[in-house]
Formats: structure tokens, sequence, C-alpha cells
């Protein structure tokens, strides 16, 4: 396990960027929401990412890693089209944006994300695969895309909030905190990642390398780790700053909500971002049920990472191919 400190542990500075906004306000930002023309629709349908289509894709990469960090692509026509067919449509759209990474032991590139109906102890077990309320968190990838294939009956929202505006929050409001989630927090190895040889890694929730800003947040694996008898209790101080974030972060003045139509590619920058799902309740009939397929993209004009992401990531340096999880034999 690596043992190296985080490289820009610093005080205090409001960030003033792009990616700094609070709730509703995302959904009148012109990077956000991306409406295809009629001709983009035809040409994605019959397979063709047009020229048009293309040049989008590269604002929409542009925006994600120096605009809001998010943006929303609406009016793919994926009527008809198999589960198969969706899925293969939407790695070449991702693609078109960066490489797509693995996203279980088994080098899956697509996850679908809808109710599987496992025990709560099975190990195969993970939130998106649950149609519980998740809390706000990141991926392990430098972008993650969602396309909604279908919605549930009721419920399965979708929640971001800007973890730049957190930052600044806490900032303001807790500096003491601030630094505490710039020190490494301990991460229990995922129960479905079973190709990482560290059963714990050490990550900061907010990060400085090389001047650019980092967020990385998954409190069940931080939960996860505390409670494992191998690794030191996790402090007073620590608990109340993760507890803060996750105040913030449910605080309707600083997340946007929307729900996702059949349809929709939904695309996040994790290192501005912590996003969620509500819980859902869905269609009594199997070929009615929420699903999306997710995708783990590493992006060509990612920023650099604190050294400290490398056990989990592979690789932190700007622009690199890193993230998702080492498939096994």
């Amino acid at each position: 396990m690596t043992e190296q400190a985080a490289t820009e542990r610093r005080a205090f500075e409001p960030l003033e960027h792009p990616a700094v906004w609070r709730g509703a306000e995302l959904l009148d930002r012109p990077d956000f929401l991306h409406e295809l023309s009629g001709p983009e629709r035809q040409q994605v349908r019959a397979g063709r990412l047009g020229d048009a289509f293309r040049e989008r894709l590269l604002g929409l990469r542009e925006s994600l890693e120096h605009g809001s960090g998010c943006g929303l692509v609406r009016g793919l026509d994926i009527s008809g089209l198999s589960e198969p067919e969706a899925g293969e449509l939407f790695l070449a759209i991702g693609r078109q944006l960066g490489t797509p990474v693995s996203q279980a032991a088994d080098g899956s590139l697509l996850f679908s994300v809808r109710d599987a109906g496992y025990a709560a102890d099975d190990p195969r077990s993970r939130g998106p695969n649950t149609s519980r309320k998740l809390s706000f968190h990141s991926d392990r990838c430098d972008v993650i895309g969602f396309l909604c294939l279908r919605q549930a009956r009721t419920g399965g929202e979708s929640l971001i909030v800007s973890s730049m505006a957190i930052y600044n929050e806490i900032g303001r409001t807790r500096p003491d905190l601030l630094q505490v989630l710039q020190t490494p927090f301990y991460y229990k190895r995922h129960t479905v990642d079973p190709g990482n040889p560290n059963p714990f890694c050490r990550q900061p929730v907010f990060s400085f390398t090389e001047g650019f800003f980092a967020s990385s947040l998954l409190r069940v694996l931080i939960d996860r780790a505390y409670a494992d008898p191998a690794t030191p209790e996790m402090t007073d101080e620590q608990r109340e700053a993760l507890d803060l974030v996750e105040t913030l972060a449910d605080d309707p003045a600083f997340h946007v909500r929307f729900m996702q139509e059949p349809g929709d590619i939904l695309l996040l920058n994790n290192w501005v971002t912590l996003h969620r799902r509500t819980a859902f309740e869905d269609h009594p009939e199997p070929d009615r049920r929420r699903h999306l397929l997710r995708l783990w993209l590493a992006m060509p004009n990612s920023r650099p990472i604190d050294p400290l992401f490398r056990d989990n990531y592979g690789a932190t340096e700007a622009g690199a191919v890193r993230g998702g999880m080492r498939s096994t034999p």
C-alpha cells in the first residue's frame, strides 16, 4: 500500500472556477443541456456519429473538465433497440469522449444499473444494483456516464452537487474540518474488486496537485475500513468532517435534482462533482423496470491527481488511462 503524503495540503482560498455552482443554477448553464438536432438524432440512430455530433462531443469533453463538470445529452432515439444494441451505441459515443475502463473483475466496460434482487448480504450486491437510496459519492474514473433505457414507476431521480462549491462552503464556515478532509482516509477494498491486491488504500476527500483541485468520496468504503480492526479508529474530527460534506450535499440549496428520460445520457466529472440517486419503486413487469447503463471513462484531457490515488487508479498523471477495476483471470 502506498504511504506517500498528500502533495498539496493548503490553507483555504475560495475556488473560482466554472464548476463552482449551486443548485438549480446548473440547469441554466449553457454547457449543461445538449439537445440533439434532427439530423444528429437520425445519424446516431443509424450508428453513424456524424461530424456535427462529433464536434458536440469534443465541446462536451472540454466543458466536463473546464466548465461546469456536467453534461446532459438529450434526444437520443433508443426506441426498439435491444440492450446490447443500446450498449454498443453508448460505448461508441463514450469512445469519442475518452477510454472506457473496466467496471468489474471480468473486465466489463458496461454496468447495468438496475435492481438485481440480491440479498443484502450477497457479495455481488452493490448500491447501483439495488432500489435503495444512495449517498452522495464519486466513482473510480475521471468521467461517469449514464444512459437511461427505462425509468422506474416512481423515484430514481438523479441528484448532483458541485464538490468545489462544498469545498468553498466548508472553507468559509469550518476551515478546521477542511484541513481534515485534505488528509488521507482509509478505504476498504470493495467486495466486487478481487483483482485489487490491497486490502486498504488511503485517499483524501479534497486534494490539490500541481494546482488542480480534485474531490473523491465513497463513504461506505471509508466506514467499512474504519470498522476493521486492522485500521485505526476514525477520529471525531474525521467523522464530523465527512458528515458535514454529506449534510451540505443533501441541502437543496447546493444540489440539483432531476429525472433522466429514456435516451438521456448524463456525464459527470467525478473530480468536481458528487452524485446520488433517490430510492425507487419498480414496475411489476420485468421489461418495464428501471434500467440505466453505466460507463466509466478515462479522459485524455484529465487533470493530475494526488499520488495517493495510484493504488486505486493505477496512474495519476494528467491525461493517463486510469481508474476502473483490475480484471482477474
